[in-house]
């Protein structure tokens, strides 16, 4: 398969700008033997007793930060943690920083350029103590959300600062949502529990290269971003559990499979994991861990559409996005959610 074959024309007005309230009322495609048009909030039609939900507890850091470099104006968004006060970062204008250049965001929060990459990239040293930078980053930086999420530069951010973190937030590290876990709500999750099905966590650091389109002719030669996430033993035992009793494995986002991929050696068997990945699953791949996967609708010419068709087949998502666009389903991280069954799963 080459590149071009997983894009597709997607009308500006299907991305979604804002989140829907409540969340669970986002509208849920069912892709299965057919496609059925429901809601977030029929999840339990299509569970049963004893199936087990994959979430990512990670939580979305205010990575994006306003500064200047003498009377230029930069913004920097944070990618990847390299130390205690060191970073790697999204920088524009890039091409006007050099390193050994300082960064002025606050009185209290400044950086030393100490590095250049390639594609914009820069590493950040801050100063003044490690101990209160966490404080000081959630004083002054805002969620940063993906770019086709429009926002003025006068906006206080205080809708997304909720609304682009998860119920399930509890690790911080992330730099993007695990958007799927954005459709949950506490009496969606108290319905699911008090009908059998259980719940256990994974993490996944989600970086800035999920929003990164594949630019390569042959998806192959593709590199990945590499991503922190663990995979701890209470879950790994529950999954154990969870085939043993005939339950199904449902991953909640591709951020959830992924790391469940990462951590898995045998058929239905996924065992404690720590540590980077950079797993990139396309279509022939053969998957693991989960029976079931609910996820968001992906950008075109993405690593994450590439995983769902893997995961449900080639001809089907193209089919289920297709009829995602003409019956009005919001795109992306704000977007509205699809549930998939393998092909030619029962």
């Amino acid at each position: 398969m080459k590149t071009a074959d997983f894009d597709f024309d997607l009308p500006e007005g299907c991305i979604a700008q804002h989140a829907v309230s409540p969340r669970d009322r986002a509208r849920l495609l069912v892709v299965e033997d057919g496609l059925a048009d429901r809601q977030v909030r029929d999840l339990p039609q299509y569970l049963r007793p004893g199936d087990l939900l994959i979430v990512n507890d990670t939580k979305v850091l205010p990575a994006r930060l306003v500064g200047k470099r003498g009377e230029a104006r930069v913004e920097i968004t944070l990618i990847k943690r390299l130390g205690e006060l060191d970073w790697n970062a999204f920088a524009k204008p890039a091409k006007k920083l050099k390193e050994g250049d300082h960064v002025d965001f606050a009185p209290d929060l400044k950086a030393i350029v100490s590095g250049k990459g390639d594609g914009g990239e820069v590493g950040l040293r801050f100063m003044g103590p490690a101990s209160s930078f966490a404080h000081r980053l959630q004083r002054i930086g805002r969620m940063p959300l993906p770019p086709y999420i429009k926002r003025r530069a006068t906006d206080p951010g205080i809708e997304d600062h909720d609304s682009y973190q998860t119920l399930f937030a509890e690790r911080e590290g992330a730099v993007a949502a695990p958007t799927a876990g954005l459709h949950f709500t506490p009496s969606l999750v108290d319905g699911l529990k008090a009908m059998g099905v259980e719940l256990a966590q994974v993490t996944l650091h989600v970086g800035a290269g999920t929003f990164l389109p594949v630019k390569t002719d042959d998806p192959k030669d593709h590199k990945m971003h590499s991503e922190w996430g663990e995979v701890g033993e209470a879950t790994a035992a529950a999954i154990e559990q969870t085939k043993a009793r005939g339950g199904r494995v449902v991953a909640v986002g591709t951020t959830s499979l992924r790391i469940l991929e990462s951590a898995a050696r045998e058929h239905g068997r996924v065992f404690p994991f720590q540590g980077e990945t950079d797993i990139f699953i396309l279509p022939g791949y053969h998957f693991l861990s989960a029976d079931m996967l609910m996820t968001n609708f992906h950008l075109p010419r993405s690593t994450l559409f590439m995983l769902v068709s893997a995961f449900a087949g080639f001809d089907r998502m193209k089919a289920a996005y297709a009829h995602a666009i003409t019956n009005g389903y919001r795109f992306f991280s704000y977007g509205d959610a699809c549930l998939l069954f393998p092909e030619g799963a029962a």
